[in-house]
C-alpha cells in the first residue's frame, strides 16, 4: 500500500519529533528567537522583545540566554515614578524574572543587583533591606560581592545617623581656639539619641565584616570613615573629649586607607589604557 504525499510527510514529521533531532532543530529556532528579540531589544521594542524570549525559553529550556532575555526586557518596560497598577506590577514581574535567574546562579550579579534596585523603586525599603542582608549572609556567594552587600547595609545605617546628627537643632557653633567650629549637641529625645548609638554600632560591624570579607573594598572603607565620624559626633555630645580624639584618629586612618585604595586603582585603570610597546 503506498502512502500519499501528505501522509508521508506527517510520518516524517511524527518520526523528527520523536527523535533527537528535534531538540536540535528546537535549540536553533530558539536561537533565532533570541537574536529577534536582541533585535528588538535594540529598536526599544520591550514587548516584542519579551515574547520572542519566551518562545525561545518554550522552544529549548535549557537556553542561558532566554532567562536574562527575558528579565531585561520586562523591567525595560518598567517606567520609574509611574504609580499605575501596570507599571508596578511590571516591576514586580521583573523581579520574579530575575529571582529565577539567581535561583540556578546566585553570583548573577545583575540579577541581583536589579532586584536590589527595584525593591527601592517601589519603596519596599524593609524588603530590599533583607534581600540584600541575604546575600551578606549567604556563604555561596562570592566573599567579594557579599563584601558589597555588607557595604550597602553599612551605608544605610550611616544615613540612619547622619539624618539625625546633620538636624540644625543638634549642632551650635563655638568659638574653640579662635576658630568658630560645629559641637554636636545631644538630640532632647532620649529615642533619637539611642537611634543614633544602635545604627552606628550595627554599621560599623557590618562594614568590619565587609572589611574582612574584601580587604580592598574601597566603598567599605569610606564608610567605615564615614561612621567613625559619626562617633566622633556622639562624643562630643557625650562630652568625652578623649573619645572624640580617637574615633577621629581612626577616622583618618580609615579616610586614609580608602585613599590609598583609590589610587592604587587609577593606577590600574591608566596602566590598561596605555598601550604596550611594540615587540621588538
Amino acid at each position: 500500500m503506498k502512502l500519499s504525499h501528505a501522509r508521508f510527510a506527517l510520518l516524517i514529521l511524527v518520526l523528527l519529533v520523536g527523535t533527537p533531532g528535534c531538540s536540535l532543530i528546537n535549540r536553533i529556532r530558539a536561537k533565532n528567537e533570541i537574536n529577534e528579540a536582541a533585535r528588538a531589544y535594540k529598536a526599544g521594542r520591550f514587548s516584542e522583545a519579551q515574547q520572542h524570549s519566551e518562545r525561545a525559553l518554550q522552544l529549548y529550556p535549557d537556553d542561558k540566554n532566554a532567562p536574562l532575555f527575558i528579565a531585561r526586557s520586562i523591567h525595560a518596560q518598567y517606567k520609574q515614578g509611574v504609580e499605575t497598577p501596570e507599571n508596578l506590577q511590571k516591576a514586580t514581574d521583573a523581579i520574579e524574572a530575575y529571582k529565577r535567574i539567581l535561583a540556578k546562579n546566585p553570583n548573577n550579579d545583575e540579577a541581583y543587583k536589579a532586584v536590589a534596585f527595584l525593591l527601592g523603586q517601589l519603596g519596599k525599603t524593609e524588603e530590599q533591606i533583607a534581600w540584600i542582608k541575604q546575600r551578606a549572609q549567604d556563604e555561596s556567594v562570592e566573599p567579594a560581592k557579599r563584601s558589597e552587600a555588607y557595604t550597602f547595609l553599612a551605608n544605610k545605617e550611616w544615613e540612619c545617623s547622619f539624618q539625625v546628627t546633620e538636624q540644625k537643632t543638634n549642632q551650635k557653633m563655638v568659638e574653640k581656639e579662635g576658630k568658630t567650629v560645629v559641637q554636636w549637641v545631644k538630640p532632647q529625645d532620649q529615642a533619637e539619641y539611642d537611634k543614633i548609638n544602635m545604627c552606628v554600632t550595627r554599621g560599623l560591624e557590618n562594614v568590619e565584616t565587609a572589611i574582612k570579607l574584601d580587604p580592598n573594598n574601597e566603598k567599605a572603607w569610606g564608610y567605615k570613615t564615614n561612621l567613625l565620624l559619626e562617633k566622633v559626633k556622639i562624643a562630643d555630645m557625650d562630652n568625652k573629649p578623649e573619645d572624640k580624639a580617637n574615633y577621629k584618629k581612626q577616622a583618618d586612618e580609615a579616610q586614609a586607607r580608602t585613599t590609598q585604595l583609590s589610587d592604587q586603582k587609577k593606577k590600574e585603570e591608566e596602566a590598561k589604557k596605555t598601550p604596550s610597546p611594540p615587540a621588538t
